[in-house]
């Protein structure tokens, strides 16, 4: 049996407040102290994934920093936070330790993390990008359009996943928008994507610029608060968001009923997963960086997997194999901790083209987004 655990941190004061009624009384900066002084801790042990080739048990275990501390400390105080919860796993017997959330940037992404641990290390970032194409990809079919029609940008192009996305879908989009914080590192990756392909690049350094003119958009920034409000969303548009902290403010629930956002790198897991602690999605379900923990500890592949800025399509494309050969995939739609029924997606649906028809903008037929309907067994 395979033995893992998976590196979790709370995303805010306000996670810590929710689960312990003391942090209530305390001012944001005392919480944050004493988060700086708690050693790293087990939340809960794991149990129950199973496919018939493999099997895992193990362990979440937490680093007491929030994302504002990542953001904020110094680098080698976060990496050396990391590297005594990855020691922590080590003595609770994992063989192999996933970083999640702000664990899996911080540094050099795991690389500096993994040559201080004696166990395997990865970020999940392989696995995170396949859910992320498949589940955008599926949203894309559902709301009518053709991939090779669309306009698609990424925000946070130049990062580890979304490097990977735009390669991964440049031979398949209409046109592309490299969105993130460096105009220069944007430009390397225009001219790299180019360079073999006639396809329409833009970059820019400006959401509120860029995305109005997008139909499709894959989302994996860094950034510690959202950074996608309804106004940046044109009528009709797929919004794949990935990143944890959510990149799409929760104003877009509320404002925006013709917009289809999707919690991108959900996936089921076989067997019967019991997690000990509400991890924030449903119920025999997590994200895809942790699936991809217990997929190489049910295959015994104790080895550093994705580490690094500099993904492969052959890590992505092997990891996804290994998901499928155990029964792990890609979960329905959901957006904003809720599962989307077919009538909240019909509505959305509607409600998109009908706007998109307004502006002059492309709509599918009518027979086209119920034959896909159809096909997707909805």
């Amino acid at each position: 049996m395979g033995q893992f655990a998976f590196m979790i941190h709370p995303l805010d004061v306000e996670s810590v407040t929710r689960q312990y009624s003391w942090a209530k009384i305390l001012p944001e900066r005392a919480i944050e102290a004493i988060l700086g002084r708690l050693p790293p801790f087990k939340v809960s042990t794991i149990t129950g994934i199973r496919s018939p080739y493999g099997e895992a048990d193990g362990h979440f275990i937490v680093c007491p920093v929030t994302t504002r501390q990542f953001l904020r400390l110094p680098e080698e105080t976060t990496v050396r936070r990391v590297v005594e919860t990855g020691r922590l796993a080590e003595r609770l017997g994992a063989r192999v330790v996933g970083l999640g959330a702000f664990t899996a940037v911080v540094g050099d992404a795991g690389k500096t993390v993994a040559e201080q641990l004696d166990i395997a290390v990865t970020t999940g970032n392989s696995y995170t990008v396949a859910t992320a194409i498949e589940g955008a990809r599926n949203a894309v079919e559902y709301m009518g359009y053709n991939l090779s029609d669309v306009t698609l940008a990424v925000v946070g192009a130049t990062g580890s996943i979304g490097r990977i996305c735009v390669q991964m879908l440049a031979d398949e989009v209409g046109d592309l928008v490299l969105v993130g914080r460096k105009e220069a590192d944007l430009e390397a990756l225009k001219e790299e994507i180019t360079r073999s392909r006639e396809i329409s690049v833009g970059v820019s350094t400006d959401v509120a610029r860029a995305l109005p003119e997008a139909d499709v958009i894959i989302t994996v920034s860094s950034a510690a608060d959202a950074i996608i409000e309804p106004e940046h969303l044109r009528p009709g548009a797929v919004v794949c968001d990935v990143a944890r902290p959510r990149d799409v403010s929760e104003r877009v629930a509320s404002a925006r009923d013709d917009v289809l956002v999707i919690e991108g790198g959900i996936v089921s897991v076989p067997g019967e997963p019991n997690w000990s602690l509400d991890i924030g999605t449903p119920r025999g379900t997590c994200m895809a960086c942790m699936a991809e923990t217990m997929i190489l500890a049910m295959e015994e592949r104790y080895e550093n997997y994705t580490l690094g800025r500099d993904l492969t399509v052959d890590q992505v494309v092997e990891i996804e194999r290994l998901a499928k050969h155990h029964g792990f995939s890609v979960t329905g739609f959901r957006a904003f901790d809720k599962q989307l029924s077919e009538s909240d997606l019909r509505a959305i649906r509607k409600r998109g083209h009908e706007n998109r028809r307004r502006m002059g903008l492309h709509v599918p037929s009518l027979d086209s987004a119920i034959a896909v309907e159809i096909d997707s067994g909805g």
